[in-house]
């Protein structure tokens, strides 16, 4: 009797061995399950803006950018930057060039690309209609120093005076010397759905940190000016009240550069001579000392 007692006893602390072992086994599988669990690293998908959002509504297609062909395709949109630059123009149902975005202006480098002696990408640009005309140059919405290809969807016909020395070369100007500008957006418009020649065009870009928007019309400014009586027969001079370089009045939109239209709507009369203390704040396009001759 007393044998089967001692059996008895072991066979119950065995019984009760196995089942807090088991019970062990469980609570360390169980921690080390929680731990990998705690321990995975968890990956938030961060949003992104993508050309199929940003092209929504237009067909996105490759144009050399030395293609002389002067037709566009309506609703599409074409990379006009040189290089690996993005610059993406748009047109509209008509085939008229209507708007050019960019998220940088990167500048021509002569070093490093091909440019020719003249300083353009190509030796030609773009026929689009109207550039046949006497008074219209074939204009660069984003000049080749700026890093602008020579095709359809980045010219229009625009007068020569304004081209050269108006406010479009004024604009160039200013990137150029800025080293690049940020947030460019050009709005092109037109007088009818059947001309390529735009009636006007709003330019809005940042230049080291400041939103600059300039807004014209596609006409020889000094025809304008004379007209309103704002060009003086005799060049301005020295003698101007104001000869301590303090623009702030004239510099409207504070890049630190004056137009030709700011220094008349301040009152000064044309031309601008070298030895006016505005001359160095303005663009004199022809190098010859003067400026809106």
């Amino acid at each position: 009797m007393k044998k089967q007692m001692n059996y008895l006893i072991l066979l119950l602390m065995t019984i009760l061995m196995v089942g807090c072992t088991n019970v062990e086994d469980e609570s360390i599988i169980d921690e080390e399950t929680i731990n990998t669990v705690v321990d995975e690293p968890v990956v938030e998908e961060t949003p992104t803006r993508s050309n199929n959002e940003l092209f929504s509504g237009y067909k996105l297609i490759e144009v050399d950018g030395g293609d002389l062909s002067g037709y566009r395709e309506p609703n599409v949109v074409v990379d006009i930057g040189y290089g690996d630059r993005e610059y993406w123009a748009f047109t509209n149902e008509y085939g008229q060039l209507v708007r050019i975005i960019a998220d940088e202006i990167i500048l021509q480098d002569d070093e490093n690309e091909p440019v020719l002696s003249s300083g353009r990408y190509y030796s030609d640009e773009a026929k689009v209609p109207g550039v046949e005309s006497d008074v219209l140059d074939e204009g660069h919405i984003i000049a080749d120093s700026l890093g602008g290809v020579s095709n359809a969807y980045n010219i229009t016909p625009q007068d020569s005076t304004l081209n050269r020395h108006g406010d479009q070369a004024y604009i160039e100007d200013a990137i150029r010397k800025a080293g690049g500008a940020a947030n460019f957006e050009a709005i092109i418009t037109y007088p009818n759905t059947e001309t390529q020649i735009p009636s006007s065009y709003q330019y809005t870009y940042t230049l080291m940190g400041k939103e600059i928007v300039d807004t014209f019309e596609n006409v020889n400014p000094d025809e304008v000016n004379e007209s309103l009586g704002l060009t003086g027969s005799e060049p301005s001079n020295s003698t101007s009240s104001n000869t301590n370089g303090d623009i702030s009045s004239v510099d409207t939109n504070g890049n630190g550069q004056v137009t030709i239209k700011e220094a008349k709507e301040a009152g000064f009369s044309m031309p601008i001579t070298s030895d006016h203390w505005l001359y160095p704040y303005m663009h004199d396009a022809d190098k010859d000392g003067m400026v809106g001759e």
